[in-house]
């Protein structure tokens, strides 16, 4: 049986420091792809301190199997940046995963209204963010796949 395969593409996945997000830079890295590891850090409901380790470690795992890949610690808003890393590395990006989110355990009686806009930042404007600034690169190159998990 083939296994699909994405050798020279690279490919940014965002909340990719764990969870599902890790799961999917560590797949498309084993299939061929550099990969652009961004995560901002803090816990999965959006709060604590930002770091690098949660990316870093993704990244060494990455690297240490073989692969190519780099840390990316902005937040999905700032999607202009997270590709710009990718560019300025490997000229290029072919394939976006929007995983990043936070969690709002909460009714929606319960939910407050800065709840509710941290969540659309994230989940919502950052996909876009990310997407809008991935898209010229992808048309450019003539490939391009956009996944959204969030």
């Amino acid at each position: 049986m083939s296994r699909l395969r994405f050798d020279e593409r690279v490919a940014i996945v965002t909340g990719a420091g764990g969870g599902l997000g890790r799961q999917y830079a560590l797949d498309l890295a084993a299939c061929g792809a550099k990969v652009v590891v961004n995560d901002l850090g803090g816990s999965a409901n959006g709060e604590g301190e930002a770091g690098s380790s949660m990316a870093d470690k993704v990244v060494e795992e990455i690297v240490s199997s073989g692969g190519e890949a780099i840390a990316a610690y902005e937040s999905v808003t700032s999607g202009e940046s997270i590709v710009a890393k990718a560019v300025e590395r490997w000229g290029r990006v072919d394939i976006v995963v929007n995983n990043a989110g936070i969690l709002r355990d909460k009714s929606f009686a319960r939910m407050s209204d800065k709840d509710w806009d941290l969540v659309q930042q994230v989940h919502l404007n950052g996909a876009y963010k990310v997407t809008k600034a991935a898209w010229p690169q992808m048309v450019e190159g003539g490939y391009g796949r956009v996944i959204c998990r969030n």
